[in-house]
């Protein structure tokens, strides 16, 4: 692993897993924010109607993919799971959109700003191949290698057929001779 990665992964983890100790000690605040999100959204993805359990298991998956991603454990599954966090966060946390005072709008615009550049990081963590190949060429190469197994041993199974043919007419030929 480069020297790059083995600093930059635990600075962009430490965000997360400080958020989500935060979630989880004190959700109360970010309960009463999220209601509105929860309310809409728990029934369609089968999620339980309770903003602080919702608010305390996003603060669990911040701090457990934060920690993977700090140790270089599974890296781009924990920034994936730390970027499908991010959002709704973002969402419940920073709503510049409803602030009437334009100092308060500004503020949570720049926290939204913030957290889209966060957002920006994790994506390019999460296709981060650390200069191997990814599962899209991966698989690519071993339908190569099959496709190419595959021909070879049709060519084979062909030439081999062939030389058994050869080889009978061979010896009904020495047998025909044998005979007369």
């Amino acid at each position: 692993m480069s020297l790059v990665r083995r600093i930059a992964r635990p600075m962009l983890a430490a965000f997360f897993i400080a958020g989500g100790i935060e979630a989880l000690r004190h959700p109360a605040k970010r309960s009463e924010q999220a209601r509105p999100l929860v309310d809409r959204a728990a029934e369609p993805l089968g999620l339980p109607d309770d903003p602080e359990l919702m608010v305390r298991a996003n603060g669990a998956l911040m701090i457990g993919a934060g920690a993977l991603l700090a140790t270089n454990r599974v890296p781009r599954i924990a920034a994936t799971v730390l970027a499908t966090t991010l959002v709704p966060a973002t969402v419940v946390e920073h709503p510049f959109w409803q602030a009437e005072d334009p100092q308060e709008r500004r503020t949570q615009l720049v926290q939204t700003l913030k957290n889209v550049g966060l957002l920006g990081g994790l994506l390019l963590a999460a296709v981060d191949t650390e200069g191997r190949p990814g599962l899209a060429y991966r698989a690519k190469m071993a339908g190569d290698s099959i496709s190419r197994g595959a021909r070879h041993t049709r060519k084979e199974t062909r030439r081999t057929a062939r030389l058994a043919a050869k080889e009978a007419r061979l010896k009904a030929t020495k047998a025909a001779h044998a005979l007369s």
